[in-house]
């Protein structure tokens, strides 16, 4: 079965805020990111708001037809916000104020306490939940013991090591991010995967059995400012299908 691609637009709205105007639109991207065939928009809405913002949901809820994954950080604020948006899901997310971007995954073995009461508050309101995590079986273990429905692995080691051209490196993180997506299923829980991923390093991790969906966002965004969009999401959905 073909891997779906879910494309995070969280760059739109960086591009927006270097100005604090109101172009360019992360929805009117998100539109068209539908258009090209994606099977969902994601979103992360940070406590600190330094690109999507609380309207910037409400919005892309109102306004796409595809699946909205809310990305955010397991805090009762954030909790309360995503049952009044009711995407379809929320990825639980770790966040520290000093980062660039997410730098790892959630310790949801460490945290399992205040995860599971987030993931019960959520699903009561009928949203899915995924807990984006680093390719270890305590975590997956505890993912599965919190309630969550969804795991999506952290690419990033992946990611790096293919930027290095340190082969064995890559091939280690493939074998186990493999091994990982097979103890995740056996569980019963589903997989995604995402961060770092682009058009160069995409194929390796599209080619593993087990991965529902993709969330790619930076490198879409990248390629979007020079070619556009809808062609930016069809050359990234080429290379997923192995066209």
């Amino acid at each position: 079965m073909a891997k779906k691609l879910c494309v995070n637009i969280d760059h739109i709205a960086t591009i927006r805020q270097a100005r604090m105007v109101r172009e360019p639109q992360p929805v009117a991207a998100a539109l068209l990111a539908e258009l090209a065939g994606c099977s969902g928009i994601t979103v992360h809405l940070r406590q600190d708001r330094r690109h999507i913002n609380d309207g910037d949901v409400h919005l892309l809820r109102a306004s796409i037809t595809s699946s909205l994954n809310l990305e955010m950080a397991p805090s009762a604020e954030m909790v309360q916000i995503a049952k009044q948006v009711l995407p379809n899901m929320v990825t639980l997310v770790p966040e520290g104020p000093n980062e660039l971007t997410t730098e790892g995954g959630l310790d949801v073995d460490a945290r399992i306490s205040d995860i599971t009461t987030a993931i019960q508050n959520l699903r009561s309101s009928g949203i899915l939940v995924s807990v984006f995590i680093e390719t270890k079986t305590e975590q997956v273990k505890a993912a599965r013991k919190a309630g969550a429905d969804y795991v999506e692995f952290h690419t990033g080691h992946y990611a790096d090591a293919f930027e290095r051209r340190d082969e064995s490196k890559v091939e280690l993180e493939l074998s186990k991010l493999q091994e990982q997506i097979n103890v995740a299923m056996k569980s019963g829980l589903k997989v995604n995967a995402g961060h770092g991923l682009n058009y160069r390093n995409i194929k390796r991790i599209a080619e593993l059995n087990g991965i529902e969906e993709l969330n790619i966002g930076h490198s879409i965004v990248a390629r979007a400012a020079l070619v556009g969009m809808e062609r930016a999401v069809r050359e990234m959905l080429d290379l997923i299908s192995g066209r």
